[in-house]
């Protein structure tokens, strides 16, 4: 089906009422989902600034590397936005008397939230398909780009008479470069050992990357290693040595982060490649990724919940919206000391789903039950 015809069925069967709700809810839900993720990228795009300017990357690159975080930012935020949208859109259509005039044409409580249902629906299906698709394989994509730049790019932003750091246990510094590559005077202080400090020292060294891993050969130098235990000083010179400039003992290799694992490996780890206190962390995340979509549709029907159910009021009613909101901010606390307690203690994941699909068929149930029928009083003849 293409988008034209999908559109065309749209138009044809569903009512117009339900079309004018459902599309200030998706144009609403858009712009704030799009708004808060940008904002939310703004901020945490500053902590990769050093990049640009001790390293000297380019826009594109940092643009392209903070790019690929925006997958997650907008699937945390869209259970918030979805219940925020669906609280305010139909909050003003109650204040604008819109809501009165849908009942009074006879419409029941269901029938007034089958577009926030709609819109609800839209935004699990999206949630779904961030949480076990895009965002592993985003977050996958960062990680490998900023591995590759922290370590294969850095080595070739040595600078003369400069001493650089090319990680938190390793600072270089050469005297000169000439223009084929060839480093002159250099000195490296690498404390990537702990307990042993060394010192290096060469006239000349040439630059290269094998399997995305700098290198650089040292020629006509020494090793001084310092044995922090004992404090004994040992020294090696060298006619040529090979070292990595990675800012890892792994230099080849790294490890996975939980962000962008599949979700089969996290909720079925290798007990023997996986250390216990990991597992339980494992496990949660699995479990977040496939209930976290769901507490759009939980959220959403909180909202609907607090404007459509009860009386109306002509004055406005402050209390019911007010009240979904510490609802949602309460929801969100208790998920998020389950998922911390549950990392602890896996008898507890069962928790994660209960809480967040929970609160959604509660009061979808109590809103669209049917109202009880007052009895006609008798007809009198005469």
């Amino acid at each position: 089906m293409t988008a034209r015809s999908l559109l065309s069925w749209f138009k044809n069967n569903v009512p117009t009422l339900d079309r004018y709700v459902f599309h200030q809810l998706i144009l609403a839900l858009i712009a704030s989902t799009g708004g808060l993720a940008a904002l939310i990228w703004l901020m945490q795009s500053l902590h990769f600034v050093s990049l640009v300017v001790d390293r000297g990357l380019s826009l594109r690159v940092f643009i392209e590397l903070t790019s690929l975080l925006i997958p997650f930012f907008v699937a945390v935020v869209l259970p918030i936005t979805t219940f925020v949208v669906s609280l305010f859109v139909y909050q003003r259509l109650a204040g604008d008397r819109e809501l009165t005039v849908m009942r009074a044409a006879g419409r029941s409580p269901f029938a007034l939230a089958k577009p926030g249902l709609a819109c609800a629906l839209v935004s699990t299906f999206l949630g779904f398909l961030l949480n076990l698709w895009i965002v592993p394989n985003a977050s996958h994509a960062f990680r490998q780009y900023e591995f590759q730049i922290r370590n294969k790019m850095a080595a070739s932003l040595l600078q003369e008479g400069v001493f650089t750091k090319m990680s938190d246990v390793m600072t270089v510094y050469i005297r000169a470069r000439s223009h084929d590559g060839t480093l002159y005077g250099i000195v490296v202080e690498d404390d990537r050992q702990p307990d042993r400090h060394a010192t290096i020292l060469a006239n000349r060294g040439s630059l290269l990357v094998v399997n995305d891993t700098p290198r650089v050969i040292l020629y006509d130098g020494s090793r001084q290693v310092i044995d922090r235990k004992t404090g004994r000083l040992d020294m090696l010179v060298f006619k040529q040595d090979t070292m990595d400039l990675s800012s890892s003992k792994k230099n080849t290799s790294r490890d996975m982060d939980a962000a962008e694992m599949p979700l089969h490996d996290l909720l079925h780890p290798n007990t023997q490649l996986v250390a216990a206190s990991d597992i339980g962390k494992r496990k949660v995340e699995g479990w977040r990724r496939l209930t976290s979509p769901l507490t759009c549709f939980s959220y959403a029907m909180v909202g609907l919940f607090a404007i459509l159910r009860g009386v109306f009021s002509r004055h406005g009613n402050i209390k019911r919206p007010l009240g979904a909101i510490l609802t949602v901010v309460g929801l969100l606390a208790l998920n998020l000391v389950t998922q911390n307690f549950a990392s602890r203690n896996t008898a507890l994941i069962p928790l994660i789903p209960l809480f967040a699909i929970l609160p959604g068929l509660i009061c979808a149930a109590i809103l669209f039950k049917p109202e009880p029928q007052m009895p006609r009083p008798p007809r009198q003849n005469g």
